[in-house]
Parts: C-alpha cells; structure tokens; sequence
C-alpha cells in the first residue's frame, strides 16, 4: 500500500484494478477528488518524498523537472500523472529515446491502463495510435510539433493532450541528437504540461530556469538519494575489496598500489601475512588520504614500478565471477565497451555453469518456445554459455534475442549478461552488481575516458527494489586505471547539461513550413499560394529561445568575470616567477659576493644542460642512423621480429614485441601512405645535421622515416626510428604458407589496408610520432606468433652499433656527470640555502599557476560551450535550401522538393527528397528500390572485417548504375554545403545494397547470414532503416505514385521475421 491508512482490502486487488477503480470515481464525482494520497493510494508500497513532492507539482498545474539517480522510480511520477490524466477524460505522450525503450514501456502502461487505453508510435509501429496513453520516441513527437508550433488546435495531433512526460531528458546533452529533446520544449504549446525525467545531473535548475522561462511554470524536484543504497567495490586478480574507506569519503588504502606491490611480494617482504598487515597497519596509521596517496601511491613509486603492480594485478573474468559468486552478488550486469569482448566473455564462461538443475531445464524450455516462435531469432553461437546462465546483449545481436535475454534476466534464469554501454540507457533490466571493466573505451580518434556521467548510470543498474538491501557496484582493475583512478572520477561530481542544438534540413523548412506552400496548377504554370505561414523573423524568435542561449544568457556573464579574475592573478604571479623577479630576490636577499657565485655557477649550469640534450640528440641519431640501414636490408627478405619502446602521457614505460612490416615509402598505392604524406599530423620537420659526411652509419640531411609493425597486441604501430629499442634476427619467413598463397607481406599490407586509419597517437617527439590502432580478427592470429620479449634473448638482436655511436655514448655519459657535479657545487655555495627559498617559493608558485591556468581552461571551456548559437547555423542551412529550389529565402515560398524534405524524417532530409523526386528510380523494380534505399541508410553499419566474403551479395546492375548517377547528384550537394559551411551527411555506401536487394528478393535470413559478414544486429538494423524509408514513401508529398506503390510492395516484403518487431 502507499500508506499507513490505505485499507487492507487494497493489497488484494491488482494495480490496474486500482486505477480503473479511481478513473470511475472522479468520472461519477469530479476531478476534485485528485489528490497525491489518492495517486499514491495506486500502488502497493510507500511512495518515496521526491516522487510525492513532484506528483503536488503535476497537480498544482506546473510543468515538473525531476532530476534523481538511475532506477530510484521516476517513471512512478510519469505513470500517476497518467492516472490522473486518464481520469479526466484528457490525454498524455511518453516520449522516449530508444524504440526499445518505448516498447519496453508500451508493454508496462497497457498492464496498467489496458490494452484499449495505450498506443504506441516509433519508426517500425503504430498501434491505437488515438488512445489516451501514447507512448512514442521522441523523433517522433518533434515532427507532430513541427506541424503546430505553439498552439493546439482539432486537427493537430495534440489534440485533448494535457501532458508530455520527456523521459531520460538528459538526453539534451547528447552530441547527435540532443537538440530534438530542446525543440520540443520550444515547439510544445505552453497549456500542455511537461514533466521531465532526467538522471542526476550538475544543473537542473538551469534546465528548469530554461524551460519556465520559454514555456511556462516550472517546478525542480531533485533527489540524491537511491532506494536501494550502492556499495562501490574493487576487483584485482586476487581480491575484491571495497572502493572507498569506511566513512565512504577517500579511497580503501588496501587498494594503494603499494599494498599491492607488498601483497604481490608475499612472503619475499614478510614472514607470514599476520606481519606484513601489522607492518602496513603500523606504516599507515594517522594518515589522511592526501598524505597516504602521497607516500603510497605513485609518488613513492617510479612509473615502471606502478605499471608492473597493475598488470599483475588485472583479473581475469572467472577471477572475479568467483568473487560475485562465493558473496552472492549475482545476478550481474557485466559492461565491456565492445560487441567482441562481450562475445568472447560468454565463450569464455560456457562452462562455467551458474545455474542449478531447474533453472537450466526453464531456460531449456523457454529456449525451445522460443525457437519454435522465431526459428531464425536465434543466436546459435550463444546457446551454449545462455544454458550455463551467462549471455551478451549488444547491438550486434537481433533486437528480438536482445528482448528474450532480458525476460530470462528478469525471471533470474540468466546470471550475468555482459552488455555495452546501451543497456544503462533507461532499459529495465536492473540486477545485484553493475561490473564496469574499464574506465575508457574506443572511439573514433582513439581511446576515450568515461564521463562521471556514464560511470554513474551504469553503475545504477545495480539494486532491485523490493528484493536488494543494496546494490553492488563493482570496477576493475586494468593495465592503465587502478583504484586512484576510479576513485578520481567517482569524486569528479556529475557533469552539467550541454546545450546541443543545431538546425537541420527538416527543422528549417518545418519552421517555415506553410510560409507559402505551392502547388503548380495542372492547367498553367501558374503557382497558387495555399497557405500562408511563418516568417523568417518569426522562425528566429523559436531558434533564439535555445537552452545554450538561455544559459549563455544568464551564466555568460559570470563565467567571464571569474575568468577575467583568475587570469589577472596568473598574470601576477607569473611575474614573480621570471628569472628577473628571481634575479632581484636573489639580489636583495643574498650577499653581492655570494650571488655572484651562485649567478655564475647557474650560467654554467644552463651552458652545460644545453651541451647535454645536443649531446643526447647526437646519440640518438647514431642509433636512428644505424636503425636506418638496417631496416632498409629487411624490406624485401624476412619480417624481423622489433621492440619498441615508448613512454605514455603518464610517464609510463612500454615494450611492445611486434613484427615488422616495412616501410611507409614502400607502400604504394596504400592509404596508411596517403595519410601520413597528406596529414599534417604526421609531418616530420626535424632534419638531421651535423653528423660527420665520413661516418658510414650516417645519413647527412636525411629524415626520419615512418615503418608500419603488427605487436603481439593485435595493434598496427606506426612509428620513426626513435621508437625501435632494438630489432631481432628471428621473424617471420616472407615464404607462402600454401602453394597459391600471397606472401606474408603482402598478406599483412593487405589487411593494413582494410583498416580504418583512425591512428591514436601513442607518445611524440621532434624525430616523429608512435602511432596505433587496433587490429581485427585476421591479423589477430598473426600477431599469436610474435614472441613475447622473455623469449628473445640479446644474442638474438642484430641491431650492432657503430664505434661512432659509442663513442657519442660516452660523451653523453660524460656531460651527463659533469651537469651533475656542477649541481652538487651549486648546493656547497655559501648563500644557497638562502637561494634554495627562493627557487622552493618560485616551484609553489609556479604549480599555483598551473592550477589557475587549468581553471582558465575549464572556464574558457564552458564559455565556449554556452556560447550562444542557433541563429547562424539556420541562415547557413537556409542557404542550401535555397539554392537547391526547394525553398526561396526571398519570397517564403516553399516549392515542392521543399514540401517532400520537410516531411521526410532522416538525417540528411534534403538529400533523402532530393533521391526520392530522382526520375532515375522510376524504372526500378520493388527490391532494387529497396537497394537503393539501403545505401542511404548504411551509415554507422559495421562488418567484421575477419571474413573475406562481406560482399558475397553484390548489387544488380541496374543497382549500381543508379547509384553511380545519384553519387553525381550526392557530390554537387555536398560542394554545396562546403560552400556554405553545413556539415551534414549525405549518405550512399553500395557496399551493402546486394544485401537488402537479396533480403528484398525473399531471400532466407538463415540463407543471408550462412554467408554474411555482418552480426545479425548490424543486419537486421539496416533492414529496418531501409524499411523505415520505405514505409516512409507511400506517405510523403509530391512523389511519384509509380515509386510509392514499388516501396509499398518492398516494405511489405521485407518486413517478416526475425527482423520484424512487434510491439508489446
């Protein structure tokens, strides 16, 4: 019950029992009879003080902001406002992000309010789409607001609709489609009622400030705290130990990498483990968290040191699954930020079995329901771990094996499941333990830290209501995060809504939408005016009323000022740390004689520093030199195994073993070769001189060169001779592996070339860059065979230096002692203690300097991105819009490639019009239109690039001439867009058309995908992308009926099992 006073007899009935029980009684007695106990009165527990606090706002007429931690029961606030919405004979729209998400909650409200009450609208569905409860994506109510900006009337979609509950509002932040989340707020008539559900976020009552300004009153309920309390913990490969002390404030000091570094050493350091805990608890009495990380942590140690502890220290999977296991902390939800890793821990695990005799016969039976329902739904490949108990869930499966997981993770017949990232976006699968693996990810340009942010939503995941007393959330330790680093972002706070608004095609023709729509008369020529609407200076004032310009606005001018204050300082203390401000503290605090000695000795200290780094550069370009010669030799004979060395942005030493490929000039016709000579990136400006002409080992005036190695990591290194430690005799023979077989060589150059050039860039230098990306599956068993570094011994290196390298070695050597002698005599002056203050002082100040200059920058970032915009970036779209004929800026009128772009949903809406209205596709038959359609759809699609035959399914013909003369028409638009700097995609990939014209054909799914290159998820979302546009068709303006009736009869077609998704 929802109260201490609800009767008894309530427990008994069901909730929707309840609902309807409370629709009847304010029908037969009047709205007045609304109150939150009543709304509370619904439900079979206590509502908690946030959640009654923003139901009083709902019904006191306000819009409501909601801003609480994942899985604290937001979605109760949305569904009492639905009662109460219901009951008054009025409707309401729940917007989601995620087709999954709407079908997830479709599912809910109709045990809630019935099946005749709720409807549902996304992109693949539309049922009872008049019902009172219409659940839908978001896109979706953007578009039905489009259509009537401000205002409702009869004939609009938001006809009797009293309120819109945004769900995951937080969304606003989000790069690619955040803006659609501020234009409903913009759009949204202001006598319609918004509440809005976000995770916690660091500014919501800017978000509220926002919305009561442009759209009417605004309440913010926020609430930090969880119904099921977190606990955060830490894996190792030995333990799993809580993240944080006992007060929860700093980190477990058990978790200090010298502890591990102790505890690794065993009985080395100590006798028994009784002494060396009461040695550690001796040593790290009295100690606060700072002091502790300082001694323990990685100022005690060198960067060797603390990458050795954490390598030893990384668990494997079944490490800590024993631990969640033998504490019963299972079931769990497993984030690793990659589709192969999560596939992988599955086989990894598949016999390792979690559950007992019962439950796996339920998974059996509902595995062979499920079967017998969707034959082709199945993932064969996972079977065999889901009947131990652990699964995957990622985009690469089928949506509808995705549902079934779930509903075996719901009912507990599933232990783990190991997801992405997307499974913490609002899906209900909440569990015990939320495990995250890793504290970065891969992304385009390289590896990316988590966001607080997203740390937090993952880890919301973990806590049942009703059935945890708490929740467990559980990091682990990798090759580069520890404990501290963990602790850092956990402490780092959550991150401030982001304003990503951005004008598109579809929003600047909207708005102007009915300016002047035309239709050309069939008798003349003549245009007819049909209906007049807004004016350019009207469509201005909605784009103007932007979150980021509300916050620009109102933060701006704040944020300037603080800036302006912190660079003053820094530009004060930064004159007090020139070497003139110290000169004149020296002078005045030291006497005449003993500065003049110290001022001597530190000229001759600069001198001979300077001396030492050209004495090091000569050094190294002796071995550069030598290196050189030696890798030219192996161009064209065997592939010599290489080391390579290079320090990371935390002064961490790595030795890489990889297997050397050769060199970039030798790769014609390569891209690795296009890029390096086409982008700046990887200029090498650093000429060497100098060197004797005489030596043999010496090249004078040459550069550096870039050589392309594969390490036993399954990375690609892209690197100069500064990053080769030492290079192998042993290597692979460049000999055919078969009779017919290309040469390693070219085999490997082969699949460098199939690879995605986004290089991460490792470490730098004057004398080139070291680069890397990752490998895939078939360079993976090559890199198998690289040995690992214990293996090769130094009798095995052929890398021989000339007498003119250790000659250099020796100079170096030299300077080197002599710079320190000279520091030693320095410290023996007379006044150097006196001196010492001085440049002590000056150190201090100096890391002051430091911290206000990254203050600055965070300052100058956030101005930056409260920069007010909007505006500009119309006008710029407008631009191409005109120029294309489909809008004339100048006299409003709108023309008919304008009227199909403007209803078209898609993320290049002018270019998807500009395809449909192409006479081209005339002549088409239904699957290739399908094609077609496919490869304006194909962007973000992947193919596993460790199989050869991910085009066995090639185009017709007709297809790809096509495709050829749209391509003319894609690169005049794109020219266009260049011209008038807009920055939106045009789509149109052949690559994958043979596959949606097969599928389109009544191809098999189990014909498809015994010969497919892609997971079935990548598949089946690119069917469904291509259906989506299809569909679209029948229903847009101006197309010709031709083209409709052929994408009606593909849509038909190809909208059949298993990738058709019925909802609810």
């Amino acid at each position: 019950m929802a109260t201490s006073e609800a009767p008894a007899s309530r427990s008994d009935e069901f909730k929707w029992q309840r609902v309807e029980k409370l629709c009847n009684e304010v029908r037969e007695f009047g709205e007045e009879l609304i109150d939150v106990e009543e709304l509370a009165s619904i439900y079979d527990f206590r509502i908690d003080k946030f959640q009654r606090l923003a139901i009083q706002a709902f019904l006191r007429g306000s819009s409501v902001v909601v801003s609480a931690p994942t899985s604290s029961g937001k979605t109760l606030i949305a569904e009492a406002a639905a009662v109460a919405t219901v009951s008054r004979g009025r409707r309401l729209f729940y917007t989601t992000p995620l087709k999954a998400l709407s079908n997830q909650k479709f599912r809910e409200f109709r045990e809630t309010f019935g099946d005749n009450n709720v409807g549902l609208l996304t992109g693949d569905s539309a049922v009872n789409k008049d019902a009172q409860v219409l659940i839908m994506t978001t896109e979706i109510l953007r578009n039905m607001l489009y259509q009537s900006v401000g205002m409702v009337s009869s004939g609009s979609g938001l006809f009797h609709v009293d309120v819109i509950v945004l769900d995951e509002v937080h969304y606003l932040s989000d790069i690619y489609r955040g803006t659609v989340w501020e234009e409903i707020v913009i759009y949204c008539p202001k006598e319609v009622q918004l509440i809005c559900l976000s995770a916690t976020v660091a500014n919501p009552d800017e978000l509220a400030g926002w919305i009561s300004q442009i759209h009417g009153k605004t309440e913010l309920v926020t609430s930090s705290k969880r119904p099921v309390p977190l606990t955060w913990h830490f894996s190792t490969k030995t333990s799993l130990l809580p993240l944080l002390d006992e007060k929860g404030k700093s980190m477990n000091r058990k978790l200090s990498l010298s502890y591990l570094q102790n505890y690794a050493s065993g009985d080395n350091s100590y006798k028994d483990e009784r002494s060396r805990r009461r040695n550690l608890k001796k040593r790290e009495s009295d100690m606060s968290y700072s002091s502790f990380a300082s001694i323990h942590g990685q100022s005690s140690l060198s960067k060797n040191d603390i990458n050795t502890i954490r390598r030893s220290q990384v668990p494997q999977v079944m490490d800590t699954l024993w631990h969640l296991k033998a504490r019963d902390m299972l079931p769990a939800i497993w984030f690793i930020f990659s589709r192969k890793g999560c596939d992988a821990s599955v086989q990894y695990l598949e016999d390792c079995n979690l559950l007992d005799e019962s439950e796996m016969s339920e998974v059996d039976l509902a595995l062979k329901r499920f079967r017998l329902q969707y034959p082709d739904a199945v993932r064969e490949s996972a079977v065999k771990g889901l009947l131990q108990g652990v699964a995957a869930h990622h985009a690469g499966c089928l949506p509808l094996w995705k549902s079934f997981i779930e509903e075996l993770f719901q009912r507990g017949l599933v232990k783990v499941v190991f997801a992405t990232e997307t499974l913490a976006a609002g899906i209900n699968m909440p569990a015990r333990t939320a495990v995250i693996s890793s504290l970065s990810k891969r992304g385009e340009s390289g590896r990316i830290q988590l966001s607080s942010n997203e740390l937090l939503q993952m880890a919301g995941r973990a806590g049942r209501r009703g059935i945890d007393e708490s929740g467990h959330a559980v990091l682990v330790q990798t090759p580069y995060d520890g404990a501290e680093e963990c602790c850092k972002l956990l402490f780092a706070g959550v991150e401030p809504l982001v304003s990503q608004f951005t004008a598109s095609y579809g929003m600047v023709l909207n708005l102007l939408a009915g300016a002047k729509v035309t239709r050309r008369l069939s008798e003349s020529n003549d245009l007819k005016v049909l209906q007049a609407g807004r004016t350019l200076e009207e469509a201005r004032k909605l784009v103007e009323q932007s979150f980021g310009n509300y916050v620009g606005s109102n933060v701006m001018l704040a944020a300037k000022e603080e800036l302006t204050k912190v660079e003053k300082e820094i530009e004060v203390l930064s004159s007090e740390v020139t070497d003139d401000a110290i000169d004149r503290k020296s002078r005045k605090l030291l006497s005449e004689m003993a500065y003049n000695e110290i001022a001597n000795l530190q000229e001759e200290l600069r001198a001979e520093k300077r001396l030492r780094t050209e004495l090091r550069r000569r050094m190294e370009l002796r071995r550069m030199s030598a290196l050189k010669l030696l890798l030219k030799e192996s161009e064209n004979g065997h592939l010599p195994f290489v080391c390579l060395q290079y320090k990371d942005s935390e002064d961490v030493q790595h030795l890489v073993p990889a297997v050397y490929l050769g060199k970039v000039d030798s790769f014609d016709g390569s891209k690795v070769k296009n890029m390096v000579y086409t982008n700046d990136c990887f200029a090498l400006n650093a000429v060497v001189t100098e060197l004797n002409v005489d030596d043999t080992d010496s090249q004078p005036n040459g550069k550096p060169s870039y050589y392309v190695a594969l390490g036993s990591d399954n990375s690609w290194y892209l690197f100069t001779e500064k990053w080769i430690k030492t290079v192998y005799r042993t290597g692979f023979p460049n000999v055919a592996l078969a009779q017919g077989d290309a040469l390693p060589r070219e085999i490997m150059r082969a699949l460098l070339d199939k690879a995605d050039i986004q290089w991460e860039e490792l470490a730098k230098s004057e004398l080139g860059g070291l680069w890397c990306i990752e490998g895939s599956l078939e360079t993976w068993s090559w890199s198998l065979n690289v040995p690992v570094l214990s293996s090769l011994s130094e009798d095995d290196e052929v890398l021989k230096m000339s007498q003119a390298y250790y000659e250099a070695v020796e100079c170096y050597k030299e300077q080197r002692n002599k710079v320190s002698r000279l520091k030693k005599k320095i410290a023996r002056t007379e006044g150097f203690k006196e001196y010492k203050k001085i440049i002590d002082m000056s150190k201090f100040t100096e890391e002051k300097i430091k911290r206000l200059k990254a203050r600055s920058n965070r300052l100058s970032s956030r101005i930056e991105q409260i920069e007010p915009s909007g505006w500009k970036e119309f006008l710029q779209v407008s631009n191409v819009i005109h120029e294309t004929r489909a809008l004339d800026i100048n006299t409003h009128i709108i023309f008919p490639l304008g009227e199909t772009a403007a209803a078209i949903r898609g993320e290049n809406e002018l270019w998807l019009a500009m395809v449909l209205r192409s006479k081209v596709l005339l002549g088409l038959k239904p699957a290739q239109l399908a094609a077609v359609c496919g490869s304006l759809v194909s962007e973000g699609i992947k193919v596993r690039p460790w199989k050869n035959n991910s085009y066995i399914y090639e185009a017709s013909t007709t297809v790809i001439n096509v495709i050829s003369l749209l391509d003319e028409q894609r690169n005049s638009l794109l020219q266009l867009q260049e011209k008038h700097d807009v920055q939106i995609p045009c789509c149109l990939d052949s690559q994958f058309s043979g596959m949606v014209e097969a599928w389109a054909s009544g191809l098999t799914w189990r014909e498809i995908m015994m010969d497919c290159a892609m997971d079935e998820g990548d598949l089946a979302r690119l069917l469904r992308r291509t259906i989506d546009i299809l569909a679209q068709i029948p229903k847009l303006p101006d197309i010709d009926p031709l083209l409709q009736s052929n994408a009606m009869t593909a849509s038909n077609v190809m909208d059949r099992p298993p990738i058709s998704e019925l909802a609810g």
